[in-house]
């Protein structure tokens, strides 16, 4: 099975917890559910570190990276 993208995950998170915001699931159902939020909440956390860490390097004109350092 493909591993399912950052906005997939994120969609899935976001209809999570419009449903428990609701009020409407059963309790064992609520809590599986919170129980798969908090993971995805996790994974895409995980995901964002990993993109602002590439963003954070920049490419030199040898073809290395650097640690992107701001000025000032």
């Amino acid at each position: 099975m493909a591993e399912k993208t950052f906005e997939e995950n994120l969609a899935t998170l976001e209809k999570i917890v419009a449903q428990l915001e609701k009020g409407d699931v059963p309790l064992e159902e609520a809590l599986k559910q919170f129980e798969v939020g908090v993971k995805l909440s996790q994974e895409l956390q995980q995901t964002l570190q990993t993109a602002e860490q590439s963003l954070a390097k920049i490419v030199n004109a040898d073809g290395t990276t650097s640690d992107f350092e701001p000025e000032g």
